[in-house]
């Protein structure tokens, strides 16, 4: 699944490789889907009516799975034959139920007087169990008692007989349930289209939820065909995995009219992989090498186009993976549907993806290659697990602790697709910048590994958590790493030959190093310190990553796990080893790959002359999944070059480099003083995806506020500006005088705002100047558009230098009848940003309006203004005045949010003890226990803070001037 878009992973993608692409994307396209619910007061639609007569109502949900039921290995299922019946009506109100009926053809490995299999909140409408195939049943085993376990999600058939091994038998169940509208297994959403409300019902199975929707063996490993006939009103259209073969009418008791589609026999797979929509959508059609591609959306987005973009890339992208895997796609026909509303970004359903709406729409008009990339992105990845790889569909995990088999390559895999269908895009910054540098940020604080023992996944939370970015995104970067050492042409010579071996079947780790080992054996050109398993075992097996810490004196490279040491006082945990290769260049040019596969080792090849022109840069391009810690001479050296000669590195390295010096700063193996060291040169940086890492590290977005009341602030500006000056001005022109010249550059659209931001943060007046320009010509043309890249700055700088004339104007484009929710989140956020105190108030009065505003935006503001320099303090006054107003409405999760802002500015017993006044009359003790435990933690950070600032001032003092 997609790890972008909330739901498992990001939820799809995502990432988020990408949670920066992913919000792009999703602001630009939410005027596409006028589905959601807007701050602005609207009014509510009508409640549900009571159910429908003849029906219960519905059971309440179940209680969190306190364990992962494994079944036993009795029965073997081969087929199923399964009938759902969602019994929903347009127009009519819920509760809606759906019935169905499951006949299972099993083979029977042991004998055994009992047949359990999954079922969840499904109520039983009868059991059997019949012997030998339906066209030739034999005798029947009686059923004495269907017991439903509810903890362990399983129904258990307790038979009077024996089913005896070596036979087949047939389990035929009835079965009802409900359908909800919480996105898992088959529910029910609602949406508007053409100024209509419309309902429609689609489906989610991974990781188990199939069990929720038929009673089978809810297992990756227990993978069978499918037979699926889905009845359903006859105004929808029913699809599924395969294609339909027979259309009919049915009649039901009172005999009114229904339609019954059927489809055609699936190939064997999970039953995760299952899915079933039923829908009034329209679509559109091409066919890829006889394999015919429909894009399924709301009628109105079809009529618009938006998801042509979407169905031109589908067909290319298929064909590059089958070519590149020389694995074809074995289905005759491709759905996708595009949802109003899905927690995931995408569902790799084989021959039935699903996406969350703004995964596959564009503008038609639009040219931005984020947008496009990030669609790209998403398709490719769900395509990857249709048609060519182990990663999900043709060969699958045994078990779910090896899940980033599917998700770490599909994650892969997506990168190399969508540069094929956008060459315009930077296959290798984009990967690093989206995919391995988040990850290194997050891996280094979560304990668990890539490929987790089965005994340690032991309730559906965990089971849950393994969509995350660990699995998707440090499975990518292992991936590319392994790609890497082992060269593409060998790594991809030993996947088809594994795809070849394991299809239609289960496989593990274990399993794909022992074709890699076969590949490796039959050439000579690569030679491996190790055996394959060996080497990506430490990898997979283990959690965290390593950090190499190079003396060029002795040409030593010693490796340890990378872990914080200043919070860290037993280090024993922390000793885990990896077999690293080792990338390299001396002096600018690259060396043969080596090898660390112990905790230290000398390189002499590695040690340096005293000349200053000596240097060595290790992990080139990022290409393993680690850190360096470089000596000070080394890195005075690099220092040095890169303010002389920067294109002397590579760009990615450049970015390596910064990355890594401020992680080791943060984490307690360098000085803060090292890592400005490296931003001396920036003058001369001409990389946008550089800068980025560099603006995040040095202001991060949380403590603006906080420096920008502190005595670093115009020194770190003086400092700043003289180095931002040229980068800024070279965009800052493009803005001015022909902006859309940046619709291909990818990092313009998702960085420039960050530098633009930060250049009005420091106070550059032609940056304001730029924000007031723009801001009076859409004063003064209201149809007029501020380039969206730039839209949320510019609108923030253009009420912050401006009157209450400019925050009125953003309050009037806020009210507009036609403003969409992307201009609506801008505003909203840009009204924060007056520099009024009293605009701020009477800005936080009007939230609580519930004329003006929905309930869902008065948090909303209030978090917006906390966070703004000026703001926290009025935003404290405003929330302790009206507490008893904000509680009935939000209760405490607001105040806890508000707090944790607050925190940011603690730095006295005496601070938190105002706090304390007001929480411990409306806290109970436990959670006035918590937040001052956060209180007093913050303090702490922000002591260390604070030492840690003045040793920046004392450094930009003497080198402000450089």
């Amino acid at each position: 699944m997609g790890t972008r878009g909330g739901g498992l992973y990001v939820g799809r993608r995502a990432a988020t490789v990408g949670a920066a692409l992913l919000l792009a994307l999703l602001v630009a396209l939410l005027a596409l889907a006028a589905l959601y619910g807007r701050c602005r007061q609207e009014a509510a639609p009508p409640p549900p009516s009571p159910g429908a007569p003849g029906l219960t109502a519905p059971p309440q949900p179940a209680p969190a799975v306190s364990s992962v039921r494994r079944l036993p290995r009795h029965l073997l299922p081969l087929h199923y034959d399964l009938e759902l019946w969602p019994q929903v009506r347009p127009g009519q109100a819920g509760p809606f139920a759906f019935t169905g009926q499951v006949n299972i053809t099993v083979w029977c490995l042991q004998d055994t007087d009992t047949a359990v299999l999954h079922s969840a909140r499904l109520r039983s409408r009868g059991a059997a169990a019949v012997r030998g195939p339906l066209s030739e049943p034999g005798a029947a085993v009686e059923v004495a008692a269907l017991r439903q376990e509810e903890a362990g999600e399983v129904a258990v058939l307790e038979l009077r007989g024996r089913l005896r091994a070596g036979s087949r038998y047939v389990l035929q169940l009835g079965f009802q349930g409900w359908l909800e509208e919480d996105l898992n297994g088959l529910f029910l959403t609602r949406y508007t289209d053409r100024g209509q409300s419309s309902m429609l019902i689609a489906s989610q199975m991974e990781p188990t939820y199939a069990r929720r929707v038929y009673p089978c063996f809810d297992e990756p490993a227990m993978k069978a065909t499918f037979n699926i006939r889905i009845i359903h009103d006859p105004s929808y259209v029913a699809l599924s995995n395969m294609p339909a073969i027979d259309v009919s009418e049915v009649k039901d008791e009172n005999g009114s009219l229904w339609t019954a589609t059927t489809f055609n026999t699936s190939l064997k797979m999970s039953t995760y992989l299952t899915a079933f929509v039923i829908c009034d959508f329209d679509y559109v059609t091409r066919t890829e090498r006889g394999n015919e591609i429909r894009i399924w959306a709301r009628k109105e987005a079809v009529k618009n186009g938006y998801v042509g973009y979407a169905l031109n890339i589908t067909g290319p992208i298929f064909s590059f993976l089958e070519d590149v895997l020389n694995v074809s796609y074995p289905l005759p026909k491709t759905d996708m549907v595009a949802l109003p509303d899905f927690g995931a970004g995408g569902m790799e359903n084989w021959g039935l993806m699903i996406f969350q709406e703004a995964s596959l729409m564009n503008f038609p008009s639009d040219e931005f290659t984020s947008r496009k990339a990030m669609i790209a992105l998403i398709v490719s990845h769900e395509l990857g697990h249709q048609a060519c790889e182990w990663f999900g569909n043709l060969v699958t995990m045994n078990w779910w602790n090896d899940l980033w088999l599917n998700e770490g390559l599909a994650s892969y895999f997506e990168y190399l697709g969508a540069t094929f269908v956008e060459p315009k895009l930077s296959l290798d910054k984009i990967f690093y910048a989206h995919v391995i540098q988040p990850i290194l940020r997050e891996d280094s604080e979560i304990a668990r590994s890539l490929s987790e023992s089965e005994d340690k996944i032991k309730g559906s939370f965990s089971l849950m958590s393994l969509f995350d970015n660990i699995t998707y995104s440090k499975g990518a970067s292992i991936t590319w790493m392994l790609s890497g050492f082992l060269t593409e042409k060998l790594f991809i010579r030993s996947l088809t030959s594994y795809l070849k071996e394991f299809s239609f079947s289960n496989a593990n780790q274990d399993d794909l190093w022992t074709h890699i080992q076969t590949v490796v054996d039959a050439q000579n050109e690569v030679q491996l310190p190790a055996p394959v398993k060996q080497i990506m075992d430490s990898w997979t097996c283990q959690n965290g990553f390593p950090v190499l810490t190079l003396n060029l004196t002795t040409g030593t490279i010693r490796q340890e796990q990378f872990f914080n040491k200043n919070n860290r006082k037993n280090t024993d945990s922390y000793n885990n080893t990896w077999i690293i290769p080792i990338s390299w260049m001396r002096n600018g040019s690259s060396q043969p790959l080596t090898w660390l596969d112990k905790s230290s080792k000398m390189f002499p090849e590695m040690q340096v002359s005293e000349s200053e022109y000596d240097w060595i840069l290790l992990n080139v391009n990022l290409s393993g999944y680690y850190r360096v810690n470089y000596d000070q001479i080394n890195l005075k050296r690099i220092a040095r070059l890169l303010e002389n000669d920067p294109k002397a590195i590579p760009a990615v390295s450049r970015f390596q480099l910064i990355d890594d010096v401020f992680a080791l700063k943060d984490f307690g193996y360098v000085p803060i003083e090292t890592a400005f060291e490296l931003t001396k040169y920036l003058a001369k940086e001409d990389e946008l995806f550089v800068w980025n890492v560099v603006l995040l590290n040095l202001i991060p977005d949380n403590l603006e506020s906080t420096l920008k009341n502190h005595e670093v602030y115009p020194l770190l500006k003086k400092y700043l500006l003289k180095r931002m000056l040229p980068i800024y001005h070279y965009y800052a022109g493009f803005i001015r005088q022909n902006v859309d010249a940046l619709e291909d550059d990818y990092f313009a659209q998702m960085y420039l705002e960050k530098l633009l931001a930060t250049a009005c943060w420091l106070g550059l007046q032609d940056c304001l100047d730029l924000s007031s320009e723009l801001y009076a010509k859409w004063r003064d043309n209201p149809k007029y558009k501020i380039p969206f890249l730039i839209r949320r700055t510019v609108c923030c700088y253009g009420v912050a230098v401006g009157s209450d004339k400019e925050w009125n104007f953003a309050w009037e484009m806020y009210n507009h009848t036609d403003s969409v929710e992307d201009d609506e989140d801008i505003l909203l956020y840009a009204m924060s940003c007056a520099k009024e105190s009293w605009l701020l108030y009477r800005y936080l009065q009007y939230g609580l309006s519930d004329t003006l505003f929905s309930s869902n935006c008065t948090s909303v503001i209030i978090s917006h203004v906390v966070s703004k320099d000026i703001g926290h303090r009025i935003a404290w006054e405003f929330v302790t005045e009206n507490w008893p107003f904000l509680s009935q409405g939000y209760g405490h999760e607001l105040l806890h949010d508000v707090l944790k802002v607050m925190g940011r500015f603690v730095k006295t017993d005496v601070q938190i003890q105002e706090l304390q006044v007001f929480y411990n009359a409306t806290l109970e003790e436990d959670e006035r226990e918590a937040i001052t435990m956060l209180l007093e933690s913050a303090k702490l950070e922000n002591i260390e803070r604070r030492k840690l600032l003045i040793k920046v001032a004392s450094w930009l003092e003497k080198n402000v001037d450089d």
